[in-house]
């Protein structure tokens, strides 16, 4: 049973929509960040980054840090952009992104839901970010970007959904990526009957927002420690659940700075005990599981597993991303810990291979590794045997905007 709960959104006006939701502000560059702040005085980006064109600097993440961010959401209330629902309500979001329509529920998902695994995880947080994102939540009050979750294929909530949205939308925009974004605000017997047919879900699958989702039940749990319990909201967080049919996964490609040492005949021999190798053409993407194209220095080949790699009965020894790393990054160009080492990044499958090419010709890696995307049966099998995949090993859309619909915690 997926037990979702409506809130009273505090969002923007209509007419101003368009201009205060955006995407998160670490997937912009800095002068696009910049001018972005400097061009646009209703962009949500003013609240997560309140110093902006001001004289005071404080240090990042830190409790005055917060505190500015509380106080430029609350300039943003005094002005009359942003306003809180009257009533609460259960949202339907709407992204259409080169043709391709993700249609889902924008609600409050259950903290204890999470902590008794009918949320599932299929990644691993780290300690310090939690408690950075617990600090901001405790402070902010707010959680203004959703996790993404997943769900089964429900033909009833399908039906229901496509029932609502024949009717016209609250909000109705297109930002300069091509994305078209759509919302409607649900009367209160659509929210009723939405949260009963999620009732009939068993469980929900974590597909981007780990940090997020960790830090919000981090959150519940350091104030009850601190008797500091008050609010019906602190119990859920801010959540975007959609038809796993609908989810979109890329793959993770891995791009290395050096050989370190080796030579490519010495990569390519070393590999072979392992990899079936040959040549392919260039810019060719893998065509199934458990093969890889690699690009080396602009030399194109195919790497094919061998079978004595592949633990099929495993759900993380059979991915190709730990294959990969098991028996070429490690062994072979010994890269570490894939999170630290600074001879590896990791692209996701948005990403045009043209661009990547054309980063390795200016010399900034010597190799490119493109995978086979996993599918979502394989992301669940590792939720359902409570294990981690790999780092990088999904690149899911869609992609959610921050302060479409902000979730007070303090109420």
């Amino acid at each position: 049973m997926a037990k979702i709960t409506p809130f009273k959104a505090i969002r923007s006006v209509r007419d101003k929509v368009h201009l205060v939701a955006t995407r998160p502000i670490y997937s912009y560059k800095k002068n696009v960040l910049e001018s972005k702040l400097e061009d646009n005085p209703y962009t949500f980006l003013h609240i997560i980054n309140p110093e902006f064109g001001g004289e005071r600097t404080t240090q990042p993440n830190s409790p005055e840090r917060f505190e500015l961010v509380k106080k430029e959401y609350k300039n943003f209330l005094k002005e009359g952009i942003l306003f809180q629902e009257q009533h609460p309500c259960i949202y339907i979001y709407q992204q259409t992104k080169n043709g391709h329509a993700f249609k889902g529920v924008i609600a409050g998902a259950s903290n204890e839901e999470y902590r008794q695994d009918k949320i599932k995880k299929h990644e691993a947080t780290l300690t310090s970010r939690e408690e950075m994102f617990i600090d901001y939540l405790d402070i902010v009050g707010l959680n203004a970007e959703p996790v993404l979750l997943s769900y089964s294929h429900n033909t009833s909530i399908e039906s229901k959904l496509n029932e609502i949205t024949k009717q016209r939308p609250e909000y109705e925009f297109t930002t300069t990526d091509r994305i078209k974004h759509e919302m409607w605000v649900l009367s209160e017997s659509e929210t009723k009957e939405i949260q009963q047919l999620f009732t009939t879900i068993d469980a929900l699958y974590i597909a981007d927002g780990h940090h997020r989702t960790a830090s919000s039940v981090g959150l519940e749990d350091r104030r009850k420690r601190e008797n500091r319990l008050h609010y019906q909201n602190e119990s859920s967080f801010l959540a975007y659940m959609i038809d796993e049919k609908l989810l979109q996964i890329l793959e993770f490609n891995r791009l290395i700075g050096n050989l370190n040492g080796l030579s490519e005949y010495d990569l390519l021999q070393q590999a072979a005990n392992s990899f079936e190798i040959d040549k392919c053409p260039p810019m060719e993407k893998p065509s199934k599981e458990h093969e890889m194209t690699i690009s080396i220095k602009g030399s194109w080949y195919k790497l094919t597993c061998k079978p004595h790699i592949i633990d099929q009965n495993h759900p993380v020894h059979s991915l190709d991303a730990e294959i990969l790393t098991q028996y070429l990054l490690h062994p072979i160009l010994k890269i570490g810990d894939l999170k630290t080492d600074k001879n590896i990044e990791f692209i996701g499958g948005a990403t045009p291979m043209d661009k990547i090419i054309k980063w390795m010709q200016e010399g900034r890696y010597d190799v490119a590794i493109f995978l086979y995307p996993v599918t979502i049966e394989q992301v669940k099998k590792v939720a359902d045997n409570q294990l981690i995949m790999p780092p990088k090993s999904t690149w899911v859309e869609p992609k959610l905007r921050s302060g479409l619909t902000i979730y007070n915690i303090n109420e």
